[in-house]
């Protein structure tokens, strides 16, 4: 079946960088958008970005524009969410989600945790000095 698994997480101080992978298993990922979302102490998970089945397609939150990139490997199966200057206010455990989309492959779905069908464990990023 499907899976995604997270990595790259861990302690950074402000200003540093991480790169978080989603490595899929069990189906091709060049069939799915996939989004990542970060949960912090609060009600939701919010969206940080996504990309569009064949990659042409981003969306980022306001908060993250200029600094987050996100990008996919689909030879690779990977998804990569490559985070600079990094503030004290990303912090929090970061999924990837992802939904089959066999149209509109140059779409995502925005920050809607309901549009995504499956999701990794998570990968914990603190920020702090």
């Amino acid at each position: 079946h499907f899976q995604l698994v997270e990595s790259g997480g861990g302690l950074v101080q402000p200003g540093g960088s991480l790169r978080l992978s989603c490595v899929a298993s069990g189906l091709p990922l060049d069939h799915f958008a996939v989004g990542w979302f970060r949960e912090a102490p609060g009600p939701e998970r919010e969206g940080v970005s996504c990309i569009s089945t064949d990659g042409t397609g981003t969306i980022y939150a306001d908060s993250v524009k200029g600094r987050f990139t996100i990008s996919r490997d689909n030879a690779k199966e990977t998804v990569y969410l490559q985070m600079n200057s990094l503030k004290p206010e990303d912090a929090g455990i970061y999924f990837c989600a992802a939904v089959i989309r066999p149209r509109d492959r140059d779409t995502c779905p925005w920050g809607r945790t309901y549009a995504y069908d499956y999701w990794g464990r998570g990968t914990q990023v603190t920020v702090s000095a």
